[in-house]
């Protein structure tokens, strides 16, 4: 017996970033707009979406970039919701408390009200990529919000490569898993490794999508950020995969673009009856898994 059809419309936001925060804001809520009257119900922004990506150097002044929450941003981000209907994936960098940052994105209602924050959990610290230096790992655990259309899960980026981050937000009952993404090319390194990276990144997306059975939406920027003669080339390539790890829809390169995916959340059933991964999981013999690395030689 199949199951009733549970159609909706996800939005997923690729965005060049400039070096002005309040033109980034303004362009990604006429994105958002955009989006809404395209028959969106769920949309999502890439990660630090209102700055360019400001890791690449270690730098104490850009702590300035940061915001409360609920802040300036959320409240911009708020409006646009009450105006649209749409719920609102948005990833900012969070002022907690001085001294005390996170890589945070929100998850708005509809109705404009906040349903909830994940901080980002695994921060990379890779040349270019100074996460470290910014922003303290997520306290707040791995989540899911119950929002009006669908169960949205967020992770952040480098989240993106854990098996286990994606297991346990769709444990938490995950129909789609949002990642608000900043990825690119060192240019030096594009020509030998470029093709192998970004593919390794897709296919890694579509594996979580895979093996837990849910939507998996991957939003990424484009552009040069950084020095004409360095820093890094964001490679695009937002997609949406389905729980079978079909790409649905991917966005270009060096485009801005919106994409407008229709996703019936009854797949997610259909898909699991036929890959019952989750049945089959051998909880009793998972332990091991919390440990740093098990050599069994010692």
């Amino acid at each position: 017996m199949s199951r009733a059809s549970k159609r909706l419309n996800v939005a997923l936001v690729q965005m060049r970033c400039s070096t002005d925060p309040d033109d980034n804001m303004r362009r990604a809520c006429g994105r958002l707009r955009e989006a809404a009257d395209r028959g969106a119900r769920v949309a999502c922004l890439p990660e630090l979406f209102r700055t360019q990506y400001f890791c690449q150097v270690e730098d104490a002044s850009r702590f300035d970039l940061a915001e409360p929450i609920p802040g300036p941003s959320t409240e911009i981000l708020a409006q646009v919701a009450r105006e649209t209907g749409l719920v609102i994936v948005a990833s900012l960098f969070e002022r907690r408390a001085a001294g005390l940052y996170h890589n945070t994105a929100v998850v708005l209602e509809g109705d404009g009200s906040i349903r909830g924050r994940y901080r980002k959990m695994h921060i990379p610290d890779d040349p270019l990529y100074y996460e470290k230096y910014y922003f303290t790992p997520g306290d707040l655990g791995f989540q899911v919000f119950e929002t009006e259309p669908a169960r949205v899960g967020t992770l952040v980026c480098w989240d993106q490569w854990y098996p286990e981050a994606a297991r346990l937000t769709a444990l938490k009952g995950a129909e789609l898993l949002f990642y608000p993404t900043a990825i690119g090319w060192h240019p030096a390194e594009k020509a030998e490794f470029g093709e192998a990276q970004a593919s390794a990144w897709e296919t890694m997306q579509r594996a979580h999508a895979i093996a837990n059975g849910v939507f998996v939406g991957a939003v990424n920027r484009i552009g040069h950020e950084g020095p004409t003669d360095g820093g890094l080339e964001f490679w695009g390539g937002t997609f949406l995969a389905d729980p079978f790890g079909r790409v649905l829809a991917r966005a270009g390169r060096d485009t801005e673009e919106v994409l407008v995916v229709e996703c019936d959340l009854a797949l997610m059933e259909e898909t699991r009856r036929n890959w019952p991964f989750l049945r089959d999981r051998r909880i009793d013999a998972y332990g091991s898994i919390t440990q740093r690395f098990i050599d069994e030689r010692s």
